[in-house]
């Protein structure tokens, strides 16, 4: 056989080869859709379609028992000029977040540093400070922490020990707010746990050569430990900042939002027009400008981020 009837017998060959890549990766790209196919159901369904109807919802006048009035812009110039609980409620929020966070990350990285020890049992005392964080968000939990600080609560009960007139915590506007914020402090668990992967990262050579350059404690703390935690401070800084935006079980089971609305939560405020007075357009409006504003505050908190956090593969801060 000659060489030419040899290229001939063997040219389908190469003209079909690319053909069968395409389908062999045709089929393999089927194969994946299949796989995430329940993911990706659940996603449009359960995730992207409410988030359009929410979108349509709220140029709408709609009450849950009759169809959807389409009224523009309506919603959203009465709640900036004609709704001062809508004020009231995102003061609120603001204030609740402005001081929960910071002691939040404050005591979640105290108590991760107490943690990091290496000395007997303290996987138990890590499980045992961990464990309330797993119901901390229950409605039990705020139940419990209404009965606490009620005006004849646990609280009051051990003043009264020590001879303490003990006041009502909570139905006291000046210190209502303060047990949210307490109740949302304690809740750090996840948090701790977060900082406590982050200190075991830290390169202990780093503390050996400033214990060599004479560094005491806090100043090795100042100087390597928040540089190297400043990342994960970022990551807990964003989550703590979107999930307080978002409180509303303490609100709801404590105070009701009173007493005279200082503890009035927006996302409480949300709620009780959505499901009391059924204005589900109007509630719509709401979400999407809580939506907003996260999400201002979240790109602010990025764009902040190059001056104080350091990522050590880039030998410096964030760029």
């Amino acid at each position: 056989m000659t060489s030419e009837t040899l290229s001939q017998t063997s040219r389908p060959e190469v003209v079909n080869a690319p053909g069968k890549k395409r389908k062999h990766k045709e089929e393999t790209n089927l194969a994946g859709y299949l796989f995430i196919s329940p993911w990706l159901i659940g996603f449009l369904l359960l995730t992207l379609w409410p988030i359009a109807q929410s979108f349509y919802l709220s140029f709408t006048e709609y009450s849950l028992l009759e169809d959807p009035v389409w009224i523009g812009t309506d919603n959203y110039v009465k709640i900036f000029t004609d709704d001062s609980t809508f004020t009231k409620s995102l003061s609120v929020t603001f204030l609740f977040v402005l001081i929960s966070v910071p002691l939040k990350l404050f005591f979640s990285l105290l108590v991760a540093m107490a943690l990091s020890k290496s000395i007997r049992g303290m996987n138990i005392y890590r499980t045992a400070i961990y464990f309330p964080s797993l119901i901390g968000g229950s409605i039990a939990v705020a139940a419990l922490w209404r009965n606490m600080f009620g005006l004849d609560g646990y609280i009051n009960q051990v003043l009264a020990w020590f001879g303490i007139q003990g006041a009502g915590w909570i139905s006291n506007p000046d210190t209502s707010l303060g047990t949210l914020i307490l109740l949302n402090t304690w809740q750090f668990g996840s948090t701790m746990v977060i900082f406590l992967a982050g200190l075991k990262q830290v390169p202990q050579e780093l503390y050996e050569s400033a214990s060599v350059d004479g560094a005491g404690k806090f100043r090795k703390f100042i100087s390597i430990t928040l540089p190297m935690l400043s990342p994960v401070m970022f990551f807990n800084l964003v989550l703590g900042i979107i999930g307080s935006f978002q409180t509303f079980t303490s609100a709801f089971i404590i105070t009701k939002g009173g007493p005279v609305n200082s503890t009035y939560m927006y996302a409480l405020f949300l709620y009780e027009k959505a499901f009391k007075h059924y204005q589900m357009g109007y509630a719509s409006a709401l979400a999407w400008i809580l939506l907003v504003i996260v999400a201002i505050l979240t790109v602010l908190n990025f764009l902040a981020s190059r001056y104080w956090v350091f990522y050590e593969s880039d030998g410096g801060k964030a760029k």
